[in-house]
């Protein structure tokens, strides 16, 4: 504290009697500190915002504006108002004494002066101006780096549930795939055979149906209740129908792989396309009629990209949280409005911004859209406006995180409530 005193402080003096301030000046320049002086409030209001004195000694009764005025004015101005201010009064205006400590005086001296209770009471209030000040700004700094914990630690932990989710469904999609892949090659490999088999069976009914056109009763019988002719030609139909279905759970199984890609410790060459069909096969179900909601229409409109480095299985979460959003958002206008007529309809459009080296993802869709109030906090951790159970907040939070901090892009929403919403990313190359 004896270091604060060792410096020199600015005592601004506001007193219209020559003798009043030629007085107070010499006490405060005997004891160190620079006076400043002024006659009147206008002039005092005036340099006090560029002089910024330490502290303010101002008398009552003044032309022009009185202390009262000046002190409200001081008060009222951001840059002044912290300045302490001690009124000068007479003996018996406790009136006034009241007055002045209720619009923001910290203290008052009474005239005649005592220089000695002047020099205490200016120490003891710049002391308190002093200690207040630090306060403040340890506060501030405190609270800054609790702001900043707070922040680091929603951070790690979207970080944690992000790892554990990739993590997890890595684990899922690796057991699926195994236990899919080995039936799928199974059967894949021997439909082949089967339908040769069938073909060789065919062939040798046809011709003992030529060589003996006139079979026993027995023999009749079997083939009204078989129906050999519809059989003959049904059955080819069957095994082409099980090979589409090989190959839809082959598109499955590599949807599954090429979404969850296990390529958390290091980014890899992608093209964002794959990620994005990868997503839409797997949300394939979701697409379709729903009860009262007709199916969902996406549309893509791909543009000529080059692959990207990133990380793949982060990018297709990105991709399922957006989508999924923008599935439920339909499910809900069907549920708030039963006779909605116009198509439901998700846009995806890709292109090449040349001159930033970056790619654009837009999805869109032309469902309930967001309320104003809501965009401003859908990136925030743990908001969400679905009922309890239904959503967790983090999707959106985890997709920026993704976005900005893992890929240095950039994601944002534009709505309109009531036609739709509009979410765009962008990549660099």
């Amino acid at each position: 504290m004896d270091d604060f005193f060792s410096k020199p402080r600015r005592i601004l003096l506001v007193d219209d009697n020559p003798n009043n301030l030629k007085v107070m000046s010499e006490a405060i320049q005997g004891y160190g500190w620079q006076a400043l002086m002024a006659t009147d409030g206008e002039s005092a209001v005036e340099q006090v915002e560029y002089a910024a004195p330490d502290l303010i000694l101002l008398d009552i009764m003044m032309p022009g504006i009185d202390g009262f005025e000046t002190c409200r004015r001081l008060k009222a101005n951001s840059i002044t108002q912290n300045i302490p201010i001690i009124f000068m009064t007479a003996l018996s205006d406790t009136t006034d004494k009241v007055k002045g400590l209720e619009i923001g005086a910290v203290d008052y001296i009474t005239k005649p002066f005592q220089q000695e209770e002047v020099i205490a009471r200016l120490k003891l209030h710049l002391k308190i101006s002093h200690l207040t000040y630090t306060l403040e700004q340890s506060v501030q700094e405190r609270t800054a780096e609790l702001t900043q914990s707070l922040q680091q630690l929603q951070q790690t932990q979207l970080q944690l549930i992000q790892s554990e989710k990739m993590s997890t469904l890595g684990e899922l999609v690796a057991g699926i795939g195994h236990e899919i892949n080995n039936p799928i090659g199974f059967i894949s490999g021997n439909c082949s055979h089967i339908e040769e088999y069938v073909k060789d069976l065919l062939r040798l009914v046809n011709l003992q149906q030529q060589k003996l056109p006139y079979p026993d009763l027995e023999t009749e019988e079997l083939l009204e209740e078989i129906d050999l002719e519809y059989l003959a030609e049904d059955l080819p139909k069957l095994l082409l129908s099980m090979r589409q279905g090989i190959c839809r759970l082959k598109d499955i199984s590599l949807s599954l792989r090429t979404f969850a890609r296990s390529d958390i410790s290091s980014k890899v060459k992608f093209q964002i396309h794959e990620g994005i069909d990868s997503t839409l096969m797997l949300l394939k179900h979701r697409l379709k009629d729903q009860g009262d909601r007709s199916k969902i229409e996406v549309v893509t409109q791909y543009g000529e990209l080059p692959p990207i480095t990133c990380y793949p299985g982060q990018l297709n979460q990105v991709f399922m949280n957006i989508i999924a959003n923008a599935i439920d958002a339909f499910d809900d206008l069907y549920q708030n409005r039963s006779d909605q007529k116009i198509p439901n309809t998700i846009m995806i459009t890709t292109s090449v911004e040349h001159q930033q080296q970056a790619v654009t993802i837009c999805i869109e869709d032309n469902a309930l859209g967001i309320p104003t109030e809501v965009q401003a906090r859908i990136f925030e951790p743990s908001f969400t406006t679905k009922p309890v159970g239904k959503g967790t907040g983090l999707g959106l939070a985890i997709s920026h995180q993704i976005i900005v901090d893992k890929h240095n892009g950039q994601i944002t929403c534009s709505s309109t409530s009531g036609q739709g919403t509009k979410f765009t990313i962008t990549l660099p190359i």
